[in-house]
């Protein structure tokens, strides 16, 4: 009976060991496969912690450069209402000289014709000369348009009839003016209006957006599987 009992014993001790064995033999295989994943994860997340960081930097880089353009130039004008203009007269009254390039180092003299506008805005009896846009009244203060300078007269002539024809058949006009009264010019399209900025401005948004949304996502990952660890420590 002795024998019996401890061929048992060491039978039954000779098992336990071996499934002690297979437990800790799946238990290195389980931590040498989380720590294959950390290591394959963790190259993983700081790619795309990178790229969300240099999503941002070119945000905000493309702000600053909008921000010295085009919001600069929106800022600083001065024709900010909007109205409706009835076109007066629009008449033809000189030729003026631009100069052309032919060359290198080599400038030419052209004309063009000189269209003038004038118009009543919203009916109030307040007549003021019409100008293209910002650029225009820049350039002349006299002249509607100002075409880009050619050798061929005659095709900026046709250009800014055809202007002043359409002008008489369209007599009324939106326009913007200076609620201020300072200018007493009028602009029949505003260079950058609300929507050029809207738009300007979506795209650096978005790719604020979505490289904040990156980074928040990554570190939101490793949070939850700090989380899951932790959980699975307390478990054991």
């Amino acid at each position: 009976m002795f024998f019996v009992a401890g061929a048992k014993n060491t039978a039954g001790s000779g098992g336990g060991n071996e499934r002690r064995s297979i437990y800790r033999k799946f238990r290195e295989v389980d931590l040498l496969d989380k720590k294959k994943t950390v290591t394959a994860l963790k190259p993983g997340e700081d790619r795309a912690i990178l790229l969300g960081l240099g999503m941002i930097l070119s945000s905000v880089m493309m702000y600053f450069v909008l921000g010295i353009t085009i919001l600069r130039s929106y800022a600083d004008s001065v024709w900010t209402e909007e109205g409706v203009c009835v076109v007066l007269n629009s008449t033809v009254t000189a030729d003026m000289n631009c100069s052309y390039n032919c060359g290198s180092d080599c400038w030419r003299v052209s004309k063009y014709p000189c269209l003038q506008v004038y118009v009543s805005v919203n009916n109030t009896g307040r007549v003021s000369r019409l100008s293209h846009n910002e650029e225009t009244q820049d350039a002349s203060s006299e002249c509607f348009y100002v075409p880009r300078c050619q050798k061929d007269t005659a095709a900026m002539h046709t250009m800014i009839m055809n202007i002043s024809e359409r002008l008489k058949v369209n007599q009324q006009v939106p326009c913007y003016y200076d609620p201020s009264e300072q200018q007493e010019t009028v602009l029949l399209t505003r260079l950058y209006d609300h929507s050029v900025v809207f738009h300007s401005l979506l795209w650096p948004s978005c790719i604020l957006a979505g490289g904040a949304l990156i980074i928040v996502m990554v570190k939101l990952t490793q949070y939850l599987s700090r989380l899951c660890e932790e959980i699975g420590k307390i478990k054991r």
